[in-house]
């Protein structure tokens, strides 16, 4: 598949066909990339959109002039930047959006506990956008931490709104001999997080289309998620969390967490609170349903203020804060 070419103003412009489509051979070539970039030692720690856009606005050209500047920062650049091993990969696997000569990555690369991921390039305005950043950072560590604290064995698991993947491919990294289900509704999501676990040299790994695991039958000894939980004006998938203040997808994830897990089972989700009058109605809203289903749970604000530039926008009109919380939630396994 070639990009598509469209004009704007007299510009010309090559656009690279969207993720969410890619065949095999696409598939093959976005692998190959992500290889070639850890063979270069490639290293980028994602920040938050607001930081990004700041740290890019101090350049006065605006062009990448590394590997981090076009892969991390979602730079423009220019061909002889890239080696040429590199950019006919970069052609082949379609992630090249031309504008009259400047060229941009329609894809970013971050790394994390030593994997690669590939993900959305900045501003992740698009509706399928594949969001990853400092939340992610946060909830992997969580649940490594949570992983290696937890002594039942994990034969199915499933990550929640899986993302670029870096959920479901740390629990198959860490139990090799489990089956792990990475699901989403994005298509995009998909296909990243397939490309980042073979990058990874994960192969106990199923992506699969669904909402919640309304696709994906049987209990699981494992479920994590790492849901969006802010309102977005777009109600876009990657941030929308619905409900009065984002928690709507926490909640349902709990409720789906409740109905899924075998005896013995955990839910481990990172998500966010906002804090009103000094109460967490989602704290509020779930203790009771995890108490009625005789769970043994623990929550813990991980970090008690982040994305503090929402609270200008409505909904947060009477937030105090949104701090980013961990609930770690396991059903007995009734041998007590």
């Amino acid at each position: 598949m070639s990009a598509s070419i469209i004009s704007i103003d007299g510009h010309r412009l090559d656009q690279a066909p969207p993720i969410g489509i890619a065949g095999e051979e696409r598939k093959a070539a976005l692998h190959a990339l992500g290889c070639a970039l850890k063979q270069h030692g490639y290293a980028f720690t994602t920040v938050t959109p607001l930081t990004h856009s700041r740290v890019n606005a101090r350049l006065a050209s605006g062009w990448a002039h590394d590997l981090s500047g076009i892969f991390g920062w979602s730079r423009a650049f220019k061909p002889a930047v890239v080696n040429a091993t590199l950019i006919d990969l970069m052609h082949d696997a379609e992630v090249i959006n031309h504008d009259n000569g400047m060229l941009r990555s329609v894809l970013r690369a971050s790394t994390l506990d030593g994997q690669l991921y590939l993900h959305s390039a900045y501003p992740t305005t698009a509706a399928d956008a594949v969001f990853f950043g400092p939340d992610t950072y946060r909830f992997v560590r969580a649940m490594r931490a949570s992983l290696g604290a937890r002594m039942a064995p994990v034969r199915r698991a499933a990550d929640i709104g899986c993302g670029a993947g870096p959920g479901a491919i740390t629990i198959a990294l860490v139990h090799p001999g489990a089956h792990v289900f990475a699901a989403d509704i994005n298509p995009a999501a998909l296909v990243l997080t397939e490309i980042n676990a073979r990058i990874a040299g994960v192969t106990n790994l199923t992506p699969v289309d669904s909402n919640l695991l309304s696709s994906v039958d049987g209990q699981f000894d494992l479920i994590v998620a790492n849901p969006p939980y802010l309102i977005d004006r777009e109600q876009r998938a990657y941030r929308h969390g619905g409900g009065d203040l984002g928690a709507g997808l926490s909640v349902a994830i709990v409720d789906e967490a409740i109905k899924r897990l075998a005896p013995g089972g955990t839910l481990m989700l990172y998500t966010g609170a906002a804090i009103v009058a000094n109460a967490d109605p989602f704290r509020q809203a779930v203790e009771p349903r995890l108490r009625a289903a005789g769970f043994h749970w623990t929550y813990d604000e991980i970090d008690p203020d982040v994305f503090g530039e929402e609270l200008d926008e409505a909904p947060y009109a009477y937030a105090d804060r949104i701090a980013a919380v961990w609930l770690c939630a396991t059903r007995p396994d009734g041998s007590a």
